[in-house]
């Protein structure tokens, strides 16, 4: 079972005919496009899964850059969701912010862009009981 990434859409595309565009490689088991919860409307990306993995791998070279109302799709393998490169930035490590007090992002201070060389993770602070926070008033 192979789940393909199909990027790039048109937002009037459905589901039908993203069912009836994959199935000329072979059978498809699910298309679906990803909606705005808020307005309703296609978020421009859907997923598809095909279970045969050769007849996926055949509609990614044929429908990868293809035009389809009038947009290039990106289509390629689906990544799974804990490893995708996007999601939240990272925060940045200078700057200091409103974080009240000297130099740097980085919470034990540092100074500026190169920051001090140890940095600080969540498995430092495990086992610590978490401390109450101030009110903001």
């Amino acid at each position: 079972m192979k789940s393909l990434f199909v990027g790039n859409m048109s937002f009037q595309t459905t589901e039908g005919e993203l069912t009836t565009l994959f199935s000329q490689f072979g059978k498809v088991t699910r298309a679906h496009i990803a909606m705005d919860r808020e307005t309703g409307r296609a978020r421009g990306f859907a997923f598809v899964e095909m279970p045969n993995d050769d007849e996926a791998a055949k509609a990614i070279a044929g429908l990868d850059g293809k035009e389809i109302g009038g947009r290039n799709l990106k289509v390629n393998e689906a990544r799974p969701k804990g490893s995708s490169a996007g999601g939240p930035a990272p925060r940045s490590s200078g700057g200091g912010g409103n974080r009240g007090g000297g130099g740097g992002g980085n919470r034990g201070g540092g100074g500026g862009r190169g920051g001090s060389k140890e940095r600080f993770s969540n498995e430092d602070y495990r086992e610590a009981a978490r401390q109450p926070r101030e009110p903001r008033w």
